[in-house]
């Protein structure tokens, strides 16, 4: 369980996990993996027999699942699997040859990149480049000076004789960071933390507690591990000692992958190998989503609000409707409020024709005064108590009526929550926000036989595979914008990061949150822009809007209005000002998307993804590099002061002053409002969109100023749906050639950054000579 405060009411929720038994003093119930007998060898790794200390016996098999990737399973049966298997597989492992080298009590399987070097008797594993480098070694175990056991080795634990968790841990040096997890919203680097693998209803984003779990971890020793286990696992980060990585999987095996580097990103493109690459979403989403809030709205509403948005040229594709286009206390049934929205056919035609999608939220709760209750009780459409009867839960807290949990794993149940998605879709709705899904409870059980422990995690993939999938059948794409999601969850696009505080420390520990997603494979992320509860004033909401600008996506969303024009002129100015700046970076921005669906590495990158060999990029968690080239600094406080950090191996260029910075150092920076804290990488050449409608629009990118920073070699590719075009920039002497191959129009050059000794005294684009055009900087300070 979570640490509980002291002197603070602890609120238990329906959802909470199950707390691991505690074995009564002077029991160890500890059986650790001692000595191994060879048994087999084959094509892609080992089996042996491994006698544990208690003096039974178990299986470990340990072989190649990728290049660069090994996996270890400790099981009593060689055919065992996560119990959340039962419903879905989370990791989909290749085959792939191994080399299997056995001298004596000494064996090493190679998978290429990833080398595992076992001793038998005793036994022991370790985790080695091919050139020989240590990357991770087994803890053979730690006990104090009276004998107490301070960590659990590879093996596993009863308790009363009842096996609870298997376990392994790992020697960390003293000096070793480790970042991952999932969206957790503590400091980037989880030394000294424990992270708990289960999905929270976590109010907030201001803690450990998450919506979004994921077992992984990167090391910036140059390797990744990953558990497959949909069960409560936990990683003891060198919380309980210092000197050792403990990971306690209360399931039916211990299975994990050690992934080689040797950078974060080469680590990230296994990890999405093994769990499936991110989904691309359409080059809509990725223009602003603006919200009613969460609060009563209505037809006429929403179409006031969609004709100011266009009266006031504020950038808009995406109109999301909360909760209440349903009716109050009738959530989530899924159909109309027909007082609050007569024609909602008319509706979306209207919002249509004015360039606008809709998005619908949802959950796969329904409260128990809906009037669909009773017959989907009847049917066993919920997820039952262990007596039978359907599971009623407060998953709302208290806030409204209780209840029932759609039991994804019935088809009958699936058919019957798509019935009532599909005449949405096929109305005109685009897109759907798939809320909550962490209230499974761990005593609940479920129609194919699973208890809630085991379903608990993995129930938010089950929710968003089946939104997506009716989507994709009806809409085309199979983009949700979700909260909740697991191990495997790049799949869904996008994720955001749920209710967090509108207040300042929200901000920066919404950013950790976003930043420690990336590195844990999900590379389409976003936040509610303004922060969801309370009001933020006008100026965090304008620093807010500069960062959800500048974040993969962006949705402007809250309990209070977050409309631009519900705040005073300088902040609606410069909120929309930032939010223009967005769609005039479209190449740019749609171009990283592309690219990090392919890679996985993430859109919005902590710093230690392009400079992993930099110590200061491992720690620094607030700030970030959007894409390769641009390093974003939100401001934090209304100071408007911050430390920026420079990361090595670049020199950097403010992007509205056209100062330039060497890398690998901090600045003390003071950002007045009317500016968006940004740096652009020197030698970047960025496109900008000449004319940026209210919209993304469908067709290919329309012409682009090309800004060279620097004046310096460069390359950058752009995509587009008509095509790639690449774009190289060499600098020879005092002379600058510009070449473009591709189906872009690019219409003029810019220098941007040139200092008095550095401008070329000539410029050529294709070959012709253009105009010698220099600028301060890439976009001018809101007026």
């Amino acid at each position: 369980m979570p640490y509980r405060p002291p002197l603070v009411p602890y609120e238990t929720f329906v959802a909470d996990p199950p707390d691991l038994p505690v074995r009564e003093p002077g029991e160890d119930g500890a059986a650790l993996v001692g000595r191994a007998e060879l048994v087999t060898t084959d094509a892609h790794g080992i089996a042996v027999k491994a006698t544990l200390s208690d003096g039974s016996s178990t299986v470990v098999r340990v072989d190649a699942a990728g290049d660069g990737v090994i996996r270890v399973r400790l099981a009593d049966d060689p055919q065992a699997r996560s119990r959340s298997a039962r419903v879905l597989p989370l990791v989909h492992p290749g085959t792939h040859p191994a080399t299997v080298t056995v001298e004596d009590t000494h064996v090493r399987v190679d998978a290429g990149a990833l080398v595992a070097e076992i001793r038998l008797d005793p036994w022991h594993l370790e985790f080695r480049t091919p050139d020989g480098r240590l990357l991770l070694a087994q803890d053979r175990g730690t006990r104090d000076i009276s004998g107490r056991r301070r960590t659990l080795p590879f093996g596993r634990s009863t308790v009363d004789g009842t096996p609870v968790a298997w376990h392994e841990s790992f020697v960390a040096p003293g000096d070793e960071r480790f970042v991952g997890f999932g969206e957790k919203f503590t400091s980037l680097d989880k030394r000294g933390q424990r992270a708990l693998m289960w999905n929270f209803d976590a109010f907030g984003g201001e803690s450990d507690r998450s919506h979004k779990n994921v077992p992984f971890y990167l090391s910036n020793r140059g390797y990744g591990v990953l558990v497959d286990s949909g069960l409560p696992v936990q990683f003891d980060v060198c919380q309980s000692t210092h000197s050792s990585v403990q990971i306690l999987v209360p399931d039916e095996l211990l299975d994990y992958y050690v992934l080689a580097g040797p950078t974060p990103a080469r680590v990230l493109d296994r990890f999405d190998a093994l769990t499936g690459r991110p989904y691309l979403p359409p080059r809509w989403a990725f223009g602003a989503w603006i919200s009613s809030g969460f609060f009563p709205d209505s037809q006429q509403r929403v179409l006031e609000r969609a004709r100011t948005i266009r009266d006031r040229d504020i950038p808009c594709d995406v109109l999301h409707l909360d909760c209440y286009w349903q009716v109050a206390g009738r959530w989530s049934e899924l159909r109309w409020d027909r007082d609050a929205f007569p024609d909602p056919d008319a509706m979306l035609r209207t919002l249509a024709e004015q360039g606008f999608r809709v998005c619908l939220w949802m959950n796969p709760y329904l409260m128990t005064d809906s009037p669909l209750y009773a017959e989907a009780a009847e049917a066993g459409y919920f997820l039952r108590r262990p007596d039978g009867g359907t599971y009623v839960a407060d998953v709302w807290h208290g806030s409204y009526p209780p209840c029932a949990i759609v039991d994804l794993t019935n088809p009958a149940a699936v058919r019957w929550f798509t019935g009532l998605l599909r005449p949405l879709l096929a109305q005109g709705v685009a897109v759907f926000k798939t809320d909550f899904a962490e209230g499974v409870p761990a005593d609940a059980v479920a129609h194919n036989g699973m208890t809630g422990v085991d379903l608990h995690n993995v129930y938010a993939l089950l929710f968003n595979d089946v939104v997506a999938a009716v989507t994709e059948e009806v809409a085309g794409h199979r983009t949700v914008w979700a909260r909740s999601s697991y191990l495997g969850g790049q799949r869904h696009s996008v994720q955001w990061s749920g209710d967090v505080n509108a207040t300042w420390p929200g901000l920066a520990s919404t950013l950790r949150g976003g930043l420690s997603h990336g590195l844990s494979g999900v590379p389409f992320w976003s936040h509610d822009t303004g922060g969801f509860h309370g009001t933020p004033d006008p100026e965090l909401y304008v620093r807010w809007s500069q960062f959800g600008a500048l974040s993969p996506l962006v949705r402007l969303h809250g309990t209070t209005s977050r409309l631009p024009w519900d705040f005073p002129a300088d902040a609606e100015r410069h909120a929309v000002h930032a939010l223009r700046l967005r769609y005039r970076l479209m190449p740019y921005l749609w171009s990283a998307a592309v690219r990090a669906a392919r890679t996985g590495t993430p859109v919005m990158r902590a710093l230690l993804v392009d400079t992993p060999d930099d110590p200061t990029a491992w720690t620094t968690d607030l700030q970030y590099r959007l894409g390769t080239d641009l390093l974003v600094a939100p401001i934090l406080d209304p100071s408007g002061e911050r430390d920026v950090y420079l990361p090595v191996g670049d020199d950097w260029i403010d992007a509205t002053t056209g100062e330039r910075h060497t890398g690998g150092r901090h600045l003390r920076v003071r950002v007045p409002l009317s500016r968006i804290p940004l740096y652009v990488r020197r030698g970047t050449l960025l496109p900008l969109l000449v004319d940026s409608s209210g919209t993304v629009g469908e067709g290919p990118f329309g012409e682009v100023t090309l800004l060279c920073w620097g004046a310096t070699d460069g390359r950058t590719v752009v995509h587009d749906i008509d095509g790639d075009t690449e774009i190289e920039a060499v600098r020879d002497g005092a002379e600058l050639r510009v070449r473009t191959r591709g189906p872009l129009q690019v219409g003029q050059l810019v220098l941007v950054g040139v200092g008095d000794a550095d401008p070329p005294a000539r410029l050529l684009l294709n070959g012709g000579a253009v105009t010698v055009r220099s600028a301060p900087g890439m976009f001018p300070e809101a007026d």
